[in-house]
């Protein structure tokens, strides 16, 4: 009897782009996929602090590139995708929220939100895709979405509906892209301590009502999302795709 033989949750010799490197959730997405062998290009705004960040990988052993990217501009995220790429792997954490009641919504957050969260998200990961497309290789596409795509909550109306448009285009282009061998998926955190969060967590009220609503009891780090962003970008998910991996403690299940 032959035993099967788990795949490998490693990504070495895989080239990365992720996009909103620069802090949070993002830095550590790189870092991880860093870890596991991939040659990490970190894309964001600011191109000092990618610097800096690329000299942090490198002396810690990773292959690491900077690539000053802003996502809502479209044309020149295209155009620097594509002189760039091809990637095998794309993780799109840039994102922004603008919280506030709904009655209170102003037409230029909720444009700001659409347009990086929604926008942004859908033709960077186009771009990526069509370089592997046209390269005639595979690749895993991940975006990281929230938990409050698969629910609402308080404030959060803009950003709960840019994260559900965002699960939508990913089922849809999972369909388009699986007979080329591109997987794309998203991860769907629950409130990680970030910059971010940190307008919510000030608020003694808000951070009650994100721990009672987390089951496991605590609010998460960003390190609970270097895990699954490995998995999800290794040949050990090479059949998932279309889907979300929920790292929400629990905050969805009921």
């Amino acid at each position: 009897m032959t035993l099967p033989k788990t795949p490998s949750f490693r990504v070495d010799g895989k080239r990365a782009l992720v996009a909103g490197a620069s802090s949070g959730i993002g830095l550590a997405c790189a870092v991880a996929l860093a870890e596991a062998g991939a040659e990490v290009t970190l894309a964001a705004r600011s191109a000092g602090t990618l610097s800096k960040l690329v000299e942090e990988f490198r002396a810690a052993g990773f292959k690491a590139e900077a690539l000053a990217l802003d996502v809502a501009d479209i044309s020149a995220t295209e155009v620097a995708v594509a002189k760039a790429g091809p990637f095998d792997v794309l993780v799109n954490s840039a994102g922004v929220a603008r919280h506030a009641p709904a009655l209170e919504t102003t037409e230029t957050d909720f444009d700001l939100a659409s347009d990086l969260n929604v926008k942004g998200a859908y033709f960077l990961t186009r771009a990526v895709a069509k370089g592997l497309a046209e390269a005639g290789k595979p690749g895993s596409l991940i975006n990281i979405s929230s938990q409050m795509a698969h629910v609402g909550g308080i404030d959060r109306a803009v950003y709960s509906a840019t994260k559900h448009a965002v699960e939508g285009f990913t089922k849809s282009m999972a369909i388009e892209w699986g007979p080329k061998g591109i997987r794309v998926n998203t991860i769907c955190p629950t409130f990680i301590v970030t910059p971010l969060t940190k307008q919510t967590f000030d608020r003694p009220e808000r951070r009650a009502w994100v721990e009672e609503k987390i089951k496991l009891g605590r609010i998460g780090e960003v390190e609970d999302i270097m895990g699954p962003v490995t998995f999800l970008a290794s040949d050990a998910a090479a059949l998932i795709t279309g889907t979300s991996i929920l790292v929400d403690g629990g905050w969805t299940a009921d």
